[in-house]
């Protein structure tokens, strides 16, 4: 037979693998609801009632805009009734995440995305609810109180969040709902109520994925409705109307995107066919098959390389795994997932756990020996709500990673504060998130004193810090390469902290002093900063209200470059002195003047009219 037979077999799989997903026409939405044939014929036994219940307890988060030791706007509020439902507008009372638009995308701070995410994985932040009972879930609702469409995904855990009986190896998370982010042209309160699948387990633990990324404001979540059965609902058979296409794409994709450790079994298990040649594979450049292979996601590299010996020595070579982005895949990664990735892992040089790992899918021996084999040519890690690291995870780190440039550790909550102490020996680090961690004092100065070369800092909501001034001192001292620094939410720094970072860190382009209660314009400390900072191109300084017109009028002189200002809360800036900045920084393009009792709306659109490319945020409350 000719060679060409098999050629054209192999063409025809790698051409499949490729392109499946570009050709589609239906969307996620569009394949919910062809569910609903089956969703809709579901029925329960009359004694079977169904049980309608509000989130218990808030049990996981990634982010929220409030404080660690308050209510308001923290993701604790999603547990309990509604406090806020139906009305509408900004309410402390509500669950607030961090971010929205994409503003903090165009910031200095904000990392280059990774190659290989998958296109059907866009959340952002995520929020986990346990509830009173398990049931199987008949609807979701989410109470969205203001600028609504940040949900973009919801699933259930077959794990009871309050016992321990569950086997880690029947733990497993199932999505009930997913759609694109998409645009609500609407910022009134509403209940989302989409079209759940149903599934095979009961469930007391629900999680809401979001993507804040078309918002124009921050989204405001008041509560979330679970509805069920006890006893497993009885299809009907009226189930016969089903879309090929369902099976085909969404689902297929769903289980194995999800699924690595499935997809590593037939990967390790596969009989690769032997044939006399590869064709006109054989005739391609090493470097040019690779280069084809490197777009596509990590799901299908490990699906063609069951398709012949010779796709499966491109597919297993470390120089595909360069970049590897796990965190599309955290439902399913487990230490079988690492164990089977390691050999392919050795020149990783960016590596995203972030989310992963939770409820003992990964344990620390598992992440231990992964970093062993594949820690020496580290660059970037993010960690991000990695909830299984300890102080041995991040001993390793020290140890096995020394050219690590870029650690994320934002909202490992679960870190022990002396842990932090070994960061201090990844002396090479240029960027370190800390937001959300227990990080102490005395560990973030020993940091501080040992990785000279940072360049972006977060050390926004580290409430464990006693004083914050003694902190910037040692950063001004320290740290003169620092670009961008997050402050979000710290207690106590004061004008003598203030003035410590502006003399020392002169390239600052970004600096987040939000919520910062104990700074007072009084003191000089605002105009110092403008006057020292002359690159500034962010400035937050949020719930502030000491924020007067001599500050503005400050930055409008010196910081031209300015691209976004937040001055949310304050009571002593004036429409004139906001028109000033407006003609001074022709980059402006953020403007929150939130509850600023001097700049009402009729301000607003005058401004806006004079200044249309600057988005000017103005919000409210019914």
């Amino acid at each position: 037979m000719s060679p060409v037979f098999p050629m054209l077999t192999v063409l025809t799989m790698f051409y499949y693998i490729c392109l499946r997903r570009r050709a589609r026409t239906a969307t996620r939405g569009e394949m919910m609801n062809s569910h609903r044939t089956i969703e809709s014929n579901s029925r329960t036994s009359p004694l079977n009632a169904e049980v309608v219940q509000y989130a218990k307890e808030v049990v996981d988060f990634s982010s929220h805009y409030g404080s660690e030791n308050s209510m308001s706007y923290t993701m604790w509020n999603l547990a309990g009734v509604p406090n806020v439902f139906p009305s509408s507008g900004d309410f402390t009372q509500t669950a607030v995440f961090r971010t929205y638009g994409t503003w903090w995308d165009q910031c200095p701070s904000a990392s280059l995305p990774f190659k290989r995410t998958p296109p059907n994985f866009q959340s952002q932040d995520y929020v986990e609810l346990a509830f009173e009972q398990q049931v199987y879930p008949t609807a979701v609702h989410v109470l969205e109180t203001y600028h609504p469409g940040a949900v973009i995904r919801i699933l259930a855990c077959s794990a009871n969040p309050y016992s321990a009986s569950t086997p880690a190896e029947v733990r497993r998370w199932e999505i009930l709902w997913s759609e694109r982010p998409t645009k609500v042209n609407a910022s009134q309160a509403r209940q989302f109520k989409p079209c759940i699948k149903q599934i095979n387990f009961p469930t007391n633990l629900i999680r809401l994925e979001v993507n804040s990324s078309l918002l124009d404001y921050y989204t405001e979540l008041d509560a979330v409705v679970l509805h069920g059965m006890k006893d497993k609902p009885v299809l009907s058979l009226k189930t016969s109307l089903i879309d090929m296409n369902d099976l085909e794409d969404d689902d297929y994709e769903e289980k194995d995107d999800c699924g690595m450790d499935s997809l590593n079994k037939k990967f390790s298990s596969a009989t690769l066919r032997e044939g006399p040649n590869n064709g006109y594979f054989d005739k391609l450049p090493y470097e040019l098959i690779q280069l084809i292979l490197n777009h596509l996601t990590l799901p299908d590299l490990c699906r063609l390389a069951q398709t012949c010996k010779l796709l499966n020595q491109h597919c297993c070579d470390p120089l595909q795994y360069i970049h590897l982005n796990l965190q599309p895949y955290w439902a399913k990664l487990n230490d079988t997932s690492l164990e089977f990735l390691q050999a392919r892992c050795t020149l990783v040089q960016w590596l995203n756990l972030s989310w992963t790992g939770n409820r003992g899918f990964i344990s620390v021996s598992g992440f231990s020996r992964f970093l062993r084999v594949c820690g020496s040519e580290l660059v970037r890690l993010e960690l991000s709500c990695s909830h299984f690291l300890n102080e041995t995870c991040l001993e390793v780190i020290s140890e096995m990673c020394p050219n690590l440039q870029d650690l994320n550790l934002s909202s490992c909550d679960k870190l022990p504060p002396h842990a932090f102490n070994h960061v201090a020996k990844l002396c090479s680090l240029k960027r370190l998130v800390l937001y959300r961690t227990k990080v102490e004092q005395t560990a973030l100065l020993s940091i501080l004193n040992f990785c000279s070369e940072l360049q972006h800092l977060s050390l926004g909501s580290c409430v464990m810090i006693e004083d914050y001034d003694v902190i910037a001192s040692m950063i001004g001292a320290k740290c003169k390469k620092l670009q961008t620094l997050d402050l979000w939410r710290c207690k106590n720094i004061t004008e003598n902290g203030i003035a410590e970072l502006a003399s020392g860190c002169q390239l600052l382009e970004e600096l987040d002093l939000g919520w910062c209660p104990t700074l007072q314009s009084s003191t000089g400390c605002f105009a110092r900063l403008a006057r020292q900072l002359p690159n500034l191109q962010k400035l937050f300084l949020t719930a502030n209200r000491s924020v007067c017109d001599t500050d503005i009028e400050e930055l409008a002189g010196n910081c031209t470059r300015l691209q976004q200002l937040d001055i949310l809360g304050t009571r002593m800036v004036s429409p004139a002195s906001l028109r000033k900045l407006l003609e001074s920084c022709k980059d402006l393009s953020l403007l929150d003047v939130s509850f600023c009792s001097q700049i009402d709306n009729r301000a607003v659109l005058e401004l806006n009219a004079s200044f249309p490319k600057v988005f000017i945020k103005k919000s409210f409350t019914q």
